[in-house]
């Protein structure tokens, strides 16, 4: 029956998508082009990959669309590698089960189609869930995705939104798309370095895709490919440390949260001064959003009600849309926990004194990130699929053993605390007579001399 399936699905002649990442994306089945071809994945079009980060890396236009077609393209080289090398030969072997192709692949082509306008920043505010999104496109009889999966196979929705939710009982497909080291961060992190114009995220993926493979129900890599997972965690580290946590980026990031919060006050509280109407986000202001509501937003229609707003009466609203439209992002001071509160209250009165609304334009932002987890039995929030190698002798032992660079960053994160506020208020002191300063401006100065001498590093290793 499977084999009847599959040749019905093959198309009479391979498709391919030109890719500047992986050359090029192979599709043979006629569901993977159905599903690239349906409403909801056209949408991811609209949608970009890093939000805010393409004001501080110009070249960062490209979109989940882009994303999603290079994490489908790697995980079909990754089964064909398995076909080829480490196919199943009876129930239970731990191998690799062809059966399960259509499943992975659905669910590594799907897998951020529930990715909403500005991602993060919009979840915030209007308290929705990408990857529980992501789902319900999987499965509600509504969305042309559920319809061509369901056409293929009626359990098959089920099966790739348990995917989704790291539920699927075939834990190797689950990993397939979502763990330390998966074809979604391996296609993300070259894809963003290139985009972006950095060499942060380059590392050896021929390699790793040479030695990953399945063994016991996991999904492993051989010791020989040791130096290429390094390589890989290590650019990991660096695009994390370098783009994702741009503190330009996450100034940009400050104006959008402020501007979308401020629009949902407007809205609420004094709708009948608005000029202009916001239809599409009427429900999420509401709280009263469906699915169809969701799937007719993306960034070109938030910008769009981000130039009307240049057009409104209120004067928060109109100056945050220029500043997010016009690229002006807050000013930003790298600060430890134990020196937080002192300088919070004396931005906050250097705001109120120069005329500026602490609510909107006073931040708070937190950037942390795990390089690499291994499994810590005591700790209850450690990862449970550490990335494991296997020797020659079929000894399996986990990375962080064996790899001193890995184990330098293996359980510890890595970040920093900043508070965002505009830059004119820092500029304001700067040009006022020294004399005239008080307690509060000397703090603010102190802080950003700190940082402008690279004081910061000390403020940093106790961050660690």
């Amino acid at each position: 029956m499977d084999h009847i399936q599959k040749t019905k699905n093959e198309l009479s002649r391979e498709k391919v998508f030109r890719d500047p990442v992986h050359d090029y994306v192979h599709v043979r089945d006629s569901i993977i082009l159905d599903l690239i071809n349906s409403r909801e994945f056209q949408r991811l079009r609209r949608i970009k990959q890093l939000g805010t980060s393409s004001y501080t890396f110009h070249g960062a236009e490209h979109t989940r669309f882009n994303h999603s077609l290079g994490v489908y393209e790697l995980t079909r080289r990754i089964i064909n590698n398995f076909v080829r090398n480490y196919p199943t030969q009876e129930p239970g072997d731990g191998l690799w089960d062809d059966s399960e192709r259509m499943v992975a692949l659905c669910a590594a082509l799907l897998h951020d189609i529930g990715h909403g306008p500005f991602s993060h920043t919009f979840e915030g505010i209007f308290n929705t869930n990408h990857e529980a999104i992501t789902q319900e496109i999987i499965t509600s009889p509504t969305t042309e995705v559920n319809q061509i999966l369901a056409s293929f196979d009626p359990d098959l929705p089920l099966k790739v939104a348990q995917v989704i939710n790291k539920t699927y009982a075939n834990q190797q497909v689950v990993q397939l798309i979502s763990s330390q080291i998966d074809a979604d961060r391996m296609d993300y992190l070259l894809r963003d370095a290139y985009y972006a114009g950095v060499s942060y995220g380059q590392y050896d993926l021929t390699r790793i895709l040479r030695v990953i493979r399945p063994y016991d129900n996991k999904i492993i890599f051989d010791f020989s490919g040791m130096h290429a997972v390094e390589d890989y965690i290590v650019s990991r580290y660096q695009m994390y440390m370098q783009v994702y946590f741009h503190p330009v980026s996450r100034g940009m990031e400050e104006i959008l949260q402020n501007l979308f919060q401020r629009a949902k006050y407007c809205y609420s509280h004094k709708a009948d001064q608005m000029k202009f109407s916001i239809n599409f986000l009427v429900p999420f202001l509401n709280d009263t959003w469906t699915l169809d509501d969701y799937l007719k937003l993306d960034d070109h229609l938030m910008s769009a009600y981000f130039t009307q707003w240049l057009e409104e009466n209120d004067p928060i609203l109109k100056d945050l849309a220029y500043r997010f439209l016009n690229r002006h992002p807050f000013k930003s001071l790298l600060v430890s926990q134990e020196d937080r509160d002192e300088l919070m209250t004396a931005l906050q009165k250097e705001l109120v004194a120069k005329g500026y609304d602490p609510e909107y334009y006073l931040g708070e932002n937190s950037s942390y990130d795990l390089p690499y987890d291994y499994f810590q039995p005591y700790k209850t929030n450690s990862q449970k699929s550490p990335i494991e190698l296997i020797t020659k002798n079929n000894q399996v032992v986990e990375l962080s053993q064996v790899s001193a660079i890995v184990k330098s960053l293996a359980g510890r994160e890595r970040g920093d605390y900043r508070l965002y506020f505009p830059r004119e208020v820092l500029h304001a002191i700067q040009a006022a007579d020294p004399a005239s300063h008080d307690a509060n401006q000397a703090k603010i100065l102190q802080a950003h001399l700190e940082e402008s001498n690279d004081v910061t590093y000390h403020i940093q290793q106790r961050l660690f």
